[in-house]
C-alpha cells in the first residue's frame, strides 16, 4: 500500500531545494501539490498555510524523483509567501504559490452549512467493490492513492446523471498521521485533487474513469479555514457551475464530520470527448 507519510517526507538537498519520490504508477496531481506544500512549509517558521494557487504545466512521470525549488517571496509579521517549482528531467511540471499566516483572533467568523448526507460509517465498502466500480475498489484506492473513500451518490458509477453536478464523498488518509498541523494541511492538499472533476462528469451521466472522456487538471486553488485531522473522515462536497470550450470548472467544500468547514477548493480541468 502506498504510504502517505512516506510520500510527504522530502529529502533536503540544499537550502530551499528538496527531492520527493515519484509515484509507482501514473502521476496524481495531488502527489505533486502535497509534496510542494511540504517543501514550502520547511522554509517557514511559526505560520501555517492559508491558501495555495497552482498550475499544472506538464505531465509528470512515475518512478522519477521530483525536485522542488522554493523561492522566498515575502516574510512579514503576519504573512509569508513562497513560490515552489516542481521539476522532472529539468522541466517544470508544476508551479505553486503558497501563502502562510500567523494565527490571529477575528471579529468575523462564519461558515457555509454542511450538506445533509449519510455518515461515512453507514456507506459500506462493498458498494465500491461491485463489478461496475472496480476502478475505485478500496484496495485500488489504498494502493495507488493512500486514501480511504466512501461515495455518497454511488449511482453515478453506473450512468446516473446528476443534473446540478453536486456530488459528495467521504475521504481520509488510509493510515494514522502524526500530530503535526502543517502535515495535515499538506495531506489535505494531497487528497483535495482526488475526484474533484467528477462533478463535471456527473452532469452528463459519465462515470469516473470513463474511457470515452479525457480529463486533466489545469490549475488548482485552495483555502484552508480551520484545523483538521486528515486521518479522520472529512466530507468533500463538489459541484460544477460551468463547462465550455474543452474546459470544466469544479468547486469543493471540505467539512469535518462535526460540520466544521475546513477548506474550500476550485479547479479547472481539460475535459474532452475522445475521437
Amino acid at each position: 500500500m502506498l504510504d502517505l507519510l512516506a510520500v510527504l517526507d522530502l529529502e533536503a538537498i540544499e537550502a530551499n531545494r528538496f527531492r520527493g519520490g515519484g509515484p509507482p504508477t501514473s502521476l496524481y496531481g495531488g502527489h505533486v501539490i502535497g509534496q510542494a506544500m511540504v517543501a514550502g512549509c520547511r522554509t517557514v517558521v511559526g505560520k501555517l498555510p492559508h491558501s495555495l494557487h497552482s498550475y499544472f504545466i506538464l505531465p509528470g512521470y512515475p518512478r522519477v524523483p521530483i525536485i522542488y525549488q522554493v523561492e522566498r517571496l515575502r516574510d512579514a509579521r503576519s504573512y509569508s509567501t513562497r513560490r515552489i517549482t516542481a521539476t522532472q528531467h529539468g522541466k517544470a511540471i508544476l508551479c505553486i504559490v503558497v501563502s502562510f499566516h500567523l494565527e490571529e483572533q477575528s471579529t468575523f467568523d462564519h461558515q457555509h452549512w454542511m450538506p445533509q448526507v449519510p455518515p461515512a460509517e453507514t456507506l459500506t465498502v462493498e458498494e465500491l467493490a461491485k463489478g461496475t466500480m472496480i476502478p475505485e475498489a478500496p484496495e485500488f484506492i489504498r494502493s495507488n492513492y493512500a486514501i480511504d473513500l466512501r461515495v455518497v451518490e454511488s449511482g453515478r458509477y453506473v450512468g446516473q446523471k446528476i443534473e446540478d453536478g453536486r456530488v459528495h464523498v467521504w475521504i481520509r488518509a488510509a493510515t494514522k498521521l502524526p500530530d503535526d498541523p502543517a502535515l495535515h494541511i499538506c495531506a489535505l492538499a494531497y487528497i483535495s485533487d482526488y475526484s474533484l472533476l467528477d462533478a463535471v462528469m456527473a452532469r452528463y451521466g459519465r462515470a469516473p474513469f470513463d474511457k470515452r472522456v479525457m480529463t486533466a487538471s489545469l490549475d488548482h486553488a485552495m483555502w484552508f479555514h480551520r484545523p483538521v485531522r486528515v486521518d479522520q473522515w472529512v466530507l468533500y462536497a463538489h459541484d460544477s457551475p460551468s463547462a465550455q470550450a474543452g474546459r470544466g470548472l469544479a468547486r469543493g467544500l471540505i467539512f469535518r464530520s462535526d460540520g466544521t468547514l475546513v477548506a474550500s477548493v476550485a479547479q479547472e480541468g481539460s475535459i474532452r470527448k475522445r475521437c
